[in-house]
């Protein structure tokens, strides 16, 4: 005999079945036509007025620049811009790479910097390029590879980007040395032409000094950092009466620093070296481009004096009554060689330039310190 089933199966079997729940559609979004960019990117018509760096990129950098060996330590800089402002929140170092294998180095370089991207987007951090840092050495920064980076960024990122240098001499001496610059747009106008001849110098008005153009920089920390360095550099004072005052300091007190006795004689001669390198470099440059000068006067003449021959002889034969022969094109008969760029000369003469500053500021603080250690011994 079948069980007679219960009012609640009953009540539940007359219920419809339960459906189930829709999968919630992904959102979809709409690109912005190429017509409006411009009119939607209001912060990219604010001209840049300063470069706000945070304290955490300021030890990232230090740190980087430490490690690696002398003035190779370079990486990205991330952040945004805002209200003129740039930003920079977060760094992340790119890989050195020498130029025995240069073709497979940057394509390595090229993965690991899309790869950090990707990281730094799925945690929900700061993506957006808006720079690269670069360590050197005795306030020298110009190179081939740091115009032709930042000439890239310019011409790719927001407010053209901006790259900041940090000067490893500086720092040894205990001056934390951060700052920014962008290249000018007279010379950005030169590079895109890819014309640094004597005439376009002239008409960019180009030196060396400009090159680049510095942005006021400054360094944000917070206050929980700021309190805590505070409290690393002035050791507290114990309670107790007749305590020893060697004891009373906290162990976790800032050692005293011994490096402003140092009189800097070794980065004397180290920045003297560098400067008779430069001075070499810049002597070959100006060699090479000398004889350049001379092989294209050389081939010039020639021309010239082939013009002239052929001059010379259409009119003696219209003197005799004959027809002149025909012009021949004269750069199909003469190879002259376009006139050489002088931006490798400009660089040079910028390297010399920031050496000779540095020497002169590191001389003058020694030759100080030198005759107070003098009149304190007595001699």
């Amino acid at each position: 005999m079948a069980a007679v089933p219960s009012m609640a199966e009953a009540l539940a079997a007359s219920l419809p079945a339960p459906q189930a729940a829709p999968a919630p559609s992904a959102p979809t979004y709409e690109a912005i036509p190429a017509s409006m960019s411009k009119a939607i990117d209001i912060e990219a018509d604010i001209p840049l007025t300063c470069v706000q760096l945070d304290g955490m990129v300021v030890t990232k950098i230090v740190k980087h620049a430490r490690e690696a060996h002398g003035s190779t330590a370079h990486g990205l800089l991330l952040g945004l811009d805002l209200d003129g402002t740039l930003e920079v929140s977060n760094s992340f170092p790119l890989p050195h790479h020498s130029n025995d294998d240069d073709d497979k180095s940057v394509k390595g370089v090229a993965r690991y910097q899309s790869s950090m991207l990707r990281s730094l987007k799925e945690v929900q951090a700061d993506d957006s390029v808006i720079g690269f840092y670069q360590a050197m050495m005795l306030g020298s920064f110009f190179s081939q590879a740091l115009v032709e980076t930042q000439a890239i960024h310019q011409d790719k990122l927001r407010h053209g980007g901006i790259v900041i240098v940090h000067d490893l001499s500086q720092t040894a001496r205990g001056n934390a040395s951060f700052r920014a610059f962008r290249l000018s747009k007279a010379f950005l106008d030169a590079y895109k032409r890819n014309n640094f001849s004597t005439a376009s110098l002239i008409n960019h008005r180009l030196t060396f000094s400009s090159i680049m153009e510095e942005v006021p920089l400054k360094i944000r920390t917070n206050a929980l950092l700021s309190s805590f360095v505070g409290t690393l550099s002035e050791a507290p004072v114990s309670p107790l009466a007749g305590a020893d005052p060697a004891s009373a300091a906290s162990s976790t007190a800032l050692p005293p620093s011994f490096s402003a006795l140092d009189l800097g004689a070794s980065s004397v001669s180290r920045n003297l070296e560098h400067i008779i390198e430069a001075l070499d470099s810049y002597k070959t440059e100006e060699g090479n481009l000398a004889y350049l000068q001379r092989q294209i006067a050389r081939e010039k003449t020639r021309a010239e004096t082939y013009v002239g021959k052929r001059k010379e002889e259409n009119a003696a034969r219209v003197a005799q009554g004959l027809a002149p022969l025909p012009e021949e094109d004269v750069s199909r008969l003469f190879k002259i060689p376009p006139e050489p760029s002088r931006m490798e000369s400009l660089l040079l003469l910028g390297k010399i330039d920031a050496y000779a500053k540095s020497l002169g500021e590191t001389s003058s603080t020694g030759l100080v310190k030198m005759y107070a250690a003098k009149v304190n011994a007595g001699v």
